[in-house]
C-alpha cells in the first residue's frame, strides 16, 4: 500500500479500479435487426430510447396498418430496465443497394453555362382613388392560388391566411398606402404555398407605382396578373412578363444527402396548396435556404420536417451564416458535416468518406459544386463578382425542398413483414419471426460485430432470431465465441412452437456463450397503442440490464428478485412444473407465470450440454466481466519491461479487484500467480509475460429443498 501511495503511476491505476468496474456495467448490449431509419450495417451507439427513436425510428406504415419492429421494442425494454448503452446495427436484405441515399441538389443563383436568366417583372400606377378603404388588389396566375389584398382603415380585420386573404392599412398618403401594400404582398408570398410551389414574387414601389417581379431569374411567373377593383368588378393593372430561363442546365450550388437510408426518405412529388409535400412525413425532411447575402457570401440553411407546411414550419435545425469557402471556419461541410460511413462487403468493414464529422442529425453535405476558394479579398470583402453566382438560391426549390433517390429494400421487407408478421400486432401470433428477412441478411452485421476492438458490448441480441434460424444463430454464436466477451440471447422458436420442438431444436446447439428462452410474450406497444406478441429475446435484454443495475453480472438474471418482467401482459402459454422441468433439462430457460407475481425468468442455463460451471448464465457473465477488467489491465502492460516491477503492477490491480468480487458474492476464492515460477528465462526470452488466474465461481441456489420432519411429543430436536 505504501508503494501505491508513493508511486504516482501505480496510485493512479489503482484509483482507476472504479472506472474499470463501471465500464463493465456501462458496456451494455448490442442489438441487430431491421429498423425504420438509420444507416444499414453501420453499428451506432445510443444511450437513451429517445435517441434510438431519433436515429432509427419506431413505427412504419405498410398497407393500411402500422407496425413496429422487434428491434424497437427490445431497445425500449432495455433502456426502461436500466440499460445505459446500446450498440444498434440496422440490417437490410442482402441484395439491397445499401450505399445509395436520398439526396437534394440545391440550385445556384446562376447556371453551369454561366449565363443568368432574366427576371419577369410588371408595374403599374395606382390611382389615388383606388386606395380607398375596401379596395382590393389581386395576384392571379394559371394553376396558382389567388391572393387577395384589401385596403382597410386603422383597425384591420384579421387575415385569412388559409384563404390567401390579407388586409393592409390604407395610409393618409398614396406613398404610405403603397408601402403598406408592398409589405403585405411580400409577407404573404414569403409564407405561403408560393415559397414551395412556384418561384417567389417580390414587391417594391415608387411614390405612385407598384412593381412586381420574380425573385428568381426565369420565366415561371410570366403571365401572372395584378388586378385592381372592388366587389365583383376587377381590371388588370398589369401582367408580368419578360422573364427568360437561364441558358444551359440549371447549376447546383451544393448537394445534401440524408443520413437515413431507404425509400421512406423520398418526398419529391406534388405539393398541396399550403406548400405541404404530399409524400412528406415525420420520418423524412426537407430543406430551405432562408437567407442569402451576395455581398458577404453567407447564407442560412434550415432543415424542416417532411410533413410540415409553409404556414406552420417545423424547423428541426438551422445553420446560419454558412460559406462555400473551404478555408473559412463556417464552410458548410465543416459546420454541417460530410462524413459518410458505408459498409464494404469486400473488406467486411465500415469505411468512411468525407472529412468533417456530422453535426446535423438529418443530413450531410455530399458535395459542393463550386467551392469559393479564397473568397475573401485582401481588404476583407467577399469576391462577389467571382463567386456570388454559385451561392444557393433563396427558397426551397421547384420541389419544395424535397429529397429523392432513396432506394427500397429489394425484398420488399415491409410488405413481407405485413404478411409474415400479421399476428405480431393483432394478438393471434405470427407464423414467422424474423419480420420479412432471411437468416443470411444478419450475416454482415454479425461479421462486423466480431471486431471486438472496434465494437464493445457484453450481450448480443437479435430479436426475432430463434433457434429455428440455424444459420443466423450459428453466426451469432460464432461472433460471441470469437470475441469471448459477450453472450448471445435467442428465442427457442417461432410463436406457437411446441415445447417438444423447442427442446429438440435446442439440442442442436452447445455453447456456454449463448442462452435461449421460451415462450413468446405479449407486450403493450406505446408507439402502436396496442398489445403485440414478441419473441422472448425482446425482453431478456431488459432483464439483464435490471440484474446488472441492482446487483452484478455474476448474479443470476432469473427468479422473483431479478427475473421479473413487469412489462409483460402475459406469456404465450402458462408453463406447469412439468413443462418447466422438460425445458430446463434441455437447456431452455422457461418464462414462468405465477399468480400474483406475473411473468418472470425461471432459469439461467446456457446452451452448453456438458455439465460444468459454465453451463450457467451467471458464471459465463462472471467470466466475461473478469476478462474485461483483467484484460484491460494487461493491455496496459504490452511493450512494458518484463520485470518484477511490471508483474507487481499487474498484481496490485488484479488482486484488489478479485477481492472485491469475492466481497460482492461473485467468487468463493481466487489466486493469481505472476512471478518467476511461471515467467522463467525461456518465457521471458520469447517476449512473453504469463499469468495464471484460479477462481472458484459462486453457485446459485436453483434447487431449494426443504425437509419437514414431524416428530412425536417429547423427542429432542437434532443439534
Amino acid at each position: 500500500m505504501a508503494d501505491a501511495i508513493l508511486s504516482p503511476g501505480v496510485f493512479q491505476i489503482e484509483s482507476d479500479q472504479s472506472l474499470y468496474t463501471q465500464n463493465s456495467q456501462v458496456l451494455g448490449a448490442a442489438i441487430v435487426g431491421p429498423t425504420v431509419g438509420g444507416r444499414p450495417l453501420v453499428p451506432t451507439y445510443v444511450t437513451t430510447y429517445s435517441q434510438y427513436q431519433s436515429i432509427f425510428g419506431d413505427v412504419f406504415k405498410s398497407g393500411s396498418s402500422y407496425y413496429e419492429y422487434f428491434t424497437s421494442i427490445a431497445a425500449k425494454e432495455y433502456f426502461s430496465n436500466g440499460g445505459q448503452t446500446l450498440l444498434v446495427t440496422k440490417i437490410i436484405s442482402g441484395s439491397a443497394t445499401y450505399s445509395t441515399y436520398a439526396t437534394a441538389s440545391l440550385p445556384s443563383i446562376t447556371t453551369t453555362a454561366g449565363t443568368a436568366g432574366i427576371f419577369a417583372t410588371g408595374s403599374g400606377a395606382v390611382l389615388a382613388g383606388s386606395t380607398a378603404v375596401f379596395n382590393e388588389f389581386r395576384i392571379s396566375g394559371s394553376g396558382y392560388p389567388l391572393f387577395r389584398f384589401i385596403s382597410a382603415g386603422t383597425t384591420k380585420p384579421q387575415d385569412d391566411v388559409d384563404g390567401n386573404l390579407y388586409y393592409f392599412t390604407s395610409g393618409s398618403t398614396l406613398q404610405a398606402t403603397l408601402d403598406n401594400l408592398t409589405g403585405s404582398i411580400n409577407g404573404a408570398l414569403s409564407s405561403s404555398a408560393a415559397s414551395s410551389s412556384y418561384d417567389l414574387f417580390k414587391a417594391t414601389n415608387t411614390a405612385t407605382t407598384i412593381i412586381l417581379s420574380g425573385s428568381i431569374a426565369n420565366a415561371t411567373v410570366n403571365g401572372f396578373q395584378f388586378l385592381t377593383g372592388s366587389g365583383a368588378s376587377f381590371s388588370t393593372l398589369f401582367t408580368l412578363g419578360g422573364g427568360v430561363n437561364p441558358i444551359g442546365t440549371s447549376a447546383t450550388s451544393f448537394t445534401l444527402e440524408s443520413l437515413n437510408w431507404g425509400d421512406n426518405i423520398n418526398n419529391t412529388s406534388s405539393l398541396s396548396t399550403n406548400g405541404a409535400l404530399v409524400s412528406g412525413s415525420a420520418y423524412n425532411v426537407r430543406w430551405e435556404i432562408t437567407s442569402v447575402d451576395t455581398g458577404s457570401g453567407l447564407f442560412s440553411l434550415a432543415i424542416r420536417r417532411g410533413d410540415d407546411t409553409n404556414n406552420n414550419k417545423n424547423i428541426l435545425e438551422t445553420w446560419a451564416n454558412l460559406s462555400l469557402d473551404p478555408q473559412l471556419p463556417n464552410y458548410i461541410s465543416r459546420v454541417v458535416g460530410d462524413l459518410k460511413p458505408v459498409y464494404n462487403p469486400t473488406s467486411l468493414m465500415v469505411e468512411y468518406n468525407g472529412n468533417y464529422a456530422n453535426k446535423s442529425q438529418y443530413v450531410r453535405v455530399a458535395s459542393v459544386a463550386n467551392p469559393n476558394i479564397d473568397s475573401i479579398d485582401n481588404s476583407g470583402f467577399f469576391k462577389s463578382t467571382q463567386y456570388s453566382g454559385s451561392l444557393p438560391q433563396l427558397g426551397s426549390g421547384s420541389y419544395g425542398g424535397s429529397f429523392s433517390g432513396g432506394v427500397a429494400d429489394s425484398n420488399a421487407t415491409k410488405q413481407m413483414f405485413e404478411t409474415i408478421g400479421t399476428g405480431v400486432n393483432n394478438g393471434t401470433g405470427p407464423t414467422g419471426n424474423i419480420q420479412g428477412f432471411v437468416a443470411t441478411d444478419y450475416t454482415p452485421a454479425f461479421t462486423l460485430l466480431s471486431n471486438k476492438d472496434e465494437y464493445q458490448f457484453n450481450v448480443l441480441l437479435a430479436p426475432g432470431v430463434g433457434l429455428d434460424c440455424t444459420t443466423a444463430v450459428n453466426n451469432m454464436i460464432s461472433t460471441v465465441e470469437g470475441r469471448g466477451d459477450a453472450i448471445a440471447i435467442t428465442g427457442a422458436g417461432t410463436y406457437g412452437t411446441l415445447i417438444s420442438n423447442a427442446t429438440t431444436t435446442a439440442a442442436n446447439f452447445s455453447s456456454n456463450y449463448a442462452a435461449t428462452y421460451y415462450p413468446w410474450v405479449q407486450l403493450y406497444s406505446t408507439n402502436l397503442g396496442k398489445a403485440v406478441w414478441c419473441p422472448p429475446s425482446t425482453v431478456i435484454g431488459g432483464v439483464l440490464a435490471f440484474n446488472d443495475s441492482v446487483s452484478a453480472e455474476w448474479f443470476a438474471p432469473a427468479g422473483l428478485n431479478r427475473g421479473g418482467i413487469p412489462s409483460v401482459i402475459r406469456a404465450e402459454r402458462r408453463l406447469s412444473q412439468t413443462d418447466r422441468d422438460t425445458l430446463y433439462s434441455k437447456n431452455v430457460n422457461p418464462l414462468a407465470t405465477f399468480p400474483g407475481t406475473g411473468v418472470c425468468v425461471w432459469g439461467q442455463k446456457t446452451l452448453q450440454r456438458k455439465p460444468t460451471s459454465l453451463d450457467r448464465v451467471n458464471v459465463r457473465r462472471l467470466l466475461i466481466a473478469l476478462k474485461g477488467f483483467i484484460g484491460g489491465v494487461a493491455r496496459n502492460l504490452v511493450f512494458e519491461q518484463n520485470t518484477t516491477v511490471t508483474r507487481n503492477r499487474f498484481l496490485s490491480q488484479v488482486n484488489p479487484y478479485l477481492s472485491s468480487v469475492v466481497s460482492r458474492q461473485g467468487l468463493y476464492a481466487y489466486k493469481v500467480i505472476m512471478d518467476d515460477t511461471n515467467n522463467t528465462s525461456d518465457v521471458v526470452d520469447r517476449n512473453q509475460l504469463v499469468g495464471q488466474i484460479y477462481i472458484q465461481p459462486t453457485k446459485t441456489a436453483e434447487f431449494i429443498i426443504l425437509n419437514y420432519n414431524i416428530l412425536p411429543t417429547g423427542v429432542t430436536f437434532p443439534a
